[in-house]
């Protein structure tokens, strides 16, 4: 039976960061732990025993973790604004590795934009998300139709997507990352325009 605890993700379990799951458990693949969810990235500060949400997280979050290793092998998922990127390295730092594929789909770059970015030694694909979602994203990115997987039960659709995903080459344009931020646009209001 594969457990959280043994894989990348169970510290981020410890530590409350895992929430809104819409697969948390077992995928098809022996000794595979899968999650679609978000991971917090700044918790709001707690008063008494009240449980508030999280000021902002990694959302739609899609990743994988192997039973008995220590780092992500592939992340993908959407930040409201590119400049939480150093909160995702920072919480997520020993988790992540040089050699692994990290998908950071963000909202406020412009929509033309595919950039990659390094902090630290961890190297992220940037690119824009707008009235999207990443599952869908990512399906486009890689060229999987969604009646390949139709067939397949919630576990086997994210191995096949992240399976994907790991052997994906593309050369985005380098950029550092005080560049990006300085070419980002401003933060949309997510409840502009939504009826009262």
């Amino acid at each position: 039976m594969t457990s959280i605890e043994n894989t990348a993700l169970g510290r981020l379990e410890r530590e409350g960061r895992l929430f809104n799951a819409v697969l948390k458990g077992r995928t098809t693949k022996p000794g595979r732990f899968g999650f679609r969810g978000d991971i917090a990235l700044k918790f709001q500060a707690q008063v008494a025993d009240e449980k508030r949400p999280p000021d902002y997280s990694i959302e739609q979050v899609l990743t994988i973790a192997q039973e008995g290793e220590s780092t992500i092998p592939v992340l993908a998922g959407y930040l409201h604004s590119f400049a939480y990127l150093s909160d995702v390295a920072d919480v997520l730092d020993s988790a992540l590795t040089p050699d692994g594929s990290y998908f950071i789909f963000c909202n406020n770059i412009d929509l033309l934009a595919k950039y990659r970015t390094t902090l630290g030694d961890i190297t992220f694909h940037v690119l824009p998300c707008d009235e999207s979602t990443v599952w869908k994203e990512m399906m486009d990115l890689i060229g999987i139709d969604k009646n390949d997987i139709k067939h397949l039960n919630p576990g086997g659709k994210l191995d096949y997507l992240l399976d994907a995903a790991k052997s994906l080459h593309i050369s985005y344009e380098q950029i550092s990352y005080a560049v990006a931020l300085e070419r980002m646009g401003p933060v949309k209001n997510r409840n502009e325009n939504r009826p009262v």
